[in-house]
């Protein structure tokens, strides 16, 4: 009996291995793959009949290679399922084999590259892209096709689990992928498309490529902004998504700008540091599907957690959970006596010290920004200025954090990594040697090779005061080479950023220096092993001085070493490692961007303001640019908080009435926002206190993710009018609708289990 019983299993397991084809499947979704390593079906298996997200005409391959050299990809041409060992091996083209561990778990397929024979030529690994007939939203930044629609409201996706897996594919120049329009409708019946555009096409950002509000120059439903490629559309509009990972361990030369269409931003040849150790074998995904209402807090943050992926936390909530959603207060004026309290009474959790100015890292602190004894007192106080650390230990008697605005990477002048004694460690451009010794005046400085030294660093901005080298500790301005042999900069200034002039010998190596842009940024980037301790650096900033967040201004200049989203990945589990270490808790942040490789970590996204973001007046997404309407876009199709920026400041003319509906469209939509308050402005404003209550109202309500999703949909229409009341009940909200001025009965709101 146990013989026939074992040669059952036996033929069970080799059928498997010779079928041609294999199902696997989790809780809501059935994948189908084929023997040449092709997803053939793509099933929502949630209702009684499984609707197919897989287009006949486009089967999607699971993984494919790339030859970084060729600039060209290998498909699959053979699969083998092995299911002893939960292994697919892929056979391709080329003659590599692939190893892939498969395994079914409930809520998301996890894919593993466990090898690849021979790896020669391959510089890269993509999976998918993954095609599916889905046309409505795409999630560009996570990898994510949704359908919202309540007739299918389904959405199909992948999340990194290592990183070294990006969201886009392995033909991204810099592993960020352009900054630019492309034409997708998200509902053709609402929106049909002009019959001059067609879906996928691709358009410049507005403006001079300078002005970063004048980038957003659409209003139009179908001018989709992109802030990465996880997720493309085809020409019909259909959504694929992908994701990929690369050998970084090689020599690498790109030609990179985030925003090539500019010719402000013209691309720049950069010659990318190796990074040892750093590959694709072990490259990771999670493939999932689900009913789009619940993608989030179901199958998302199931992965996030088992798979122990960076999960953020505020009053216990994961930041992405739309209860934990809550706005800033942000500073101006310069007087600071009252903003913790007005912060504590409206329930917000954090002051962003925005009229501080930027905060720019120096390790030569050793992260006292107020000097060692704290003997600095930048905070502005009637009874007696303060340090950062005694105005964040005041704050924190109330809950609240306080935070300051970086530049990010960006290494000033002055600074102890760039001047006057620069590091050995800054990013390099290019290399090249120096022909002839030279003095500490000469000002004829030779080069070996004047390729591509005539451009002016940075891929944004070329701003001609940062065209600088570095030879030994002397940092060098210059402005173009020579066009004929023997090949010299010119317009040579020594000394530059007050380093010392000295004598360098024939042979040394001259580096031409990755930088920022001016406009008050300047800055020199690190390699990757700097940037590792800069990151550590602002960790030690908050262990210091009390603080728990930052606005990461120029959040894009960790691209600028060609690792893309690597690098924001490796930076923010950097300085969150750190600061772990140190006891610190979550650094709450937001930044000038958001990416792949800062989604995980970042909780809100902040940037810009005023009219540009959300008019309050004529209650439009950007009244004067498309900036609210294309990040509202972006953030939402994403699982994130838009942002309304520095906003809504409370002034003499301000009423409770314009806060109850910016606070039921932040509900609605799903926002969050940086209160501006200047203490002269509030205490000038009759009505102070009715606001604060009104804000503090609709907090509460949402901390108890009181609001249903059908009442967030009535909520998110800026044509209503809203009113929220506690209810005599603890934990109870009253809701009524004034849009015509009258106030029937109210929906009653209840805190949710949980919550």
């Amino acid at each position: 009996m146990y013989k026939r019983i074992f040669l059952t299993l036996l033929a069970v397991l080799y059928a498997g291995c010779l079928s041609a084809q294999w199902d696997f499947q989790t809780r809501y979704f059935k994948v189908r793959v084929d023997k040449r390593g092709f997803i053939t079906s793509m099933k929502n298996i949630t209702g009684k009949t499984a609707r197919e997200f897989s287009p006949a005409d486009k089967p999607s391959p699971l993984m494919q290679l790339y030859d970084g050299q060729k600039k060209m990809y290998y498909e699959p041409v053979k699969a083998t399922w092995q299911p002893a060992g939960k292994t697919l091996l892929l056979a391709y083209s080329n003659g590599s084999e692939a190893r892939i561990r498969l395994t079914q778990h409930a809520k998301y397929l996890k894919l593993t590259l466990l090898s690849l024979t021979p790896a020669t030529s391959i510089e890269g690994i993509q999976w998918g892209a993954y095609y599916t007939n889905i046309n409505n939203l795409l999630g560009e930044i996570i990898g994510v096709a949704r359908d919202t629609s309540a007739a299918v409201n389904y959405a199909i996706g992948m999340l990194a689990l290592d990183d070294n897996t990006l969201g886009g594919t392995s033909a991204t120049t810099g592993d960020a992928a352009p900054f630019q329009y492309i034409i997708h409708t998200p509902d053709a019946g609402r929106f049909p498309l002009p019959d001059s555009l067609h879906e996928g096409q691709v358009f410049s950002l507005g403006g001079d490529g300078i002005s970063d509000v004048a980038f957003y120059a659409h209003k139009e439903p179908w001018y989709r902004i992109m802030y990465g490629d996880a997720a493309q559309v085809d020409s019909l509009g259909r959504i694929a998504v992908s994701y990929h990972s690369r050998d970084r361990s090689g020599r690498r030369e790109i030609l990179f700008s985030l925003i090539p269409h500019m010719k402000a931003n013209k691309p720049n040849h950069i010659d990318v540091q190796p990074l040892p150790g750093v590959g694709y074998i072990g490259s990771s995904v999670a493939f999932w599907g689900s009913p789009d209402s619940t993608a989030l807090l179901d199958v998302l943050r199931e992965i996030v957690v088992k798979e122990k992926l960076p999960y953020p936390t505020i009053n216990g909530k994961w930041v992405k959970d739309p209860a934990a959603f809550v706005p800033d207060a942000l500073t101006g004026g310069g007087l600071y006596d009252s903003i913790i309290s007005y912060t504590s009474r409206m329930g917000f959790k954090t002051i962003s010290l925005y009229d501080q100015g930027f905060l720019r890292p120096n390790r030569g602190n050793d992260g006292y920004i107020d000097g060692k004894h704290f003997e600095n007192k930048p905070i502005k106080m009637t009874a007696g200025n303060m340090s950062h650390k005694e105005f964040a230990l005041l704050a924190a008697r109330q809950g609240i954090v306080i935070g300051r605005t970086p530049i990010t990477n960006s290494l000033a002048p002055g600074t102890r990594d760039a001047s006057p004694v620069p590091s050995d460690s800054l990013c390099c451009q290019q290399k090249r040697l120096l022909v002839g010794k030279i003095g500490p005046a000469d000002t004829i400085i030779t080069v070996n090779d004047p390729a591509y030294l005539e451009e002016i660093a940075s891929w944004e901005g070329h701003c001609e005061n940062l065209n600088m080298i570095k030879i030994g500790k002397e940092l060098i301005h210059y402005l173009g080479v020579s066009a004929a042999p023997p090949y010299r900069l010119l317009n040579v200034k020594r000394g530059y950023w007050n380093t010392a002039p000295a004598a360098h010998a024939a042979g040394d190596t001259i580096c031409k220096l990755q930088v920022t842009v001016n406009y008050g940024y300047d800055g020199v980037i690190p390699n990757m092993q700097l940037q590792d301790e800069i990151a550590k650096h602002y960790a030690d900033i908050c262990k210091v001085n009390g603080l728990a967040y930052y606005d990461f201004d120029g959040q894009e200049f960790l691209f600028n070493n060609g690792h893309g989203y690597y690098s924001v990945k490796r930076f923010f589990r950097r300085m969150f490692e750190h600061a772990a270490s140190l006891g610190v808790p979550y650094i709450r942040f937001t930044g000038s961007t958001l990416s792949e490789g800062s989604w995980h970590y970042q909780s809100i996204w902040n940037v810009g303001g005023g009219k540009n973001l959300y008019d309050v007046d004529t209650r439009e997404w950007g009244s004067t640019t498309s900036q609210g309407k294309d990040l509202r876009d972006v953030t939402y199709a994403n699982f994130f908080p838009v942002g309304m920026g520095g906003n809504f400041p409370i002034t003499a003319t301000s009423t409770p009435a314009q806060y109850e509906h910016i606070q039921a469209i932040s509900v609605g939509v799903g926002t969050t926002y940086s209160l501006k308050l200047n203490q002269k402005d509030v205490e000038g404003c009759p009505q102070k206190d009715a606001i604060f209550k009104v804000i503090r109202t609709w907090e509460d309500a949402r901390a108890a993710n009181a609001f249903p999703r059908w009442v967030k949909t009535m909520l998110a229409d800026p044509a209503r009018n809203w009113r929220l009341e506690p209810g005599t009940i603890a934990d109870t909200w009253n809701l009524y609708d004034v849009t015509h001025g009258s106030s029937p009965r109210p929906i009653v709101l209840r805190r949710a289990p949980g919550y």
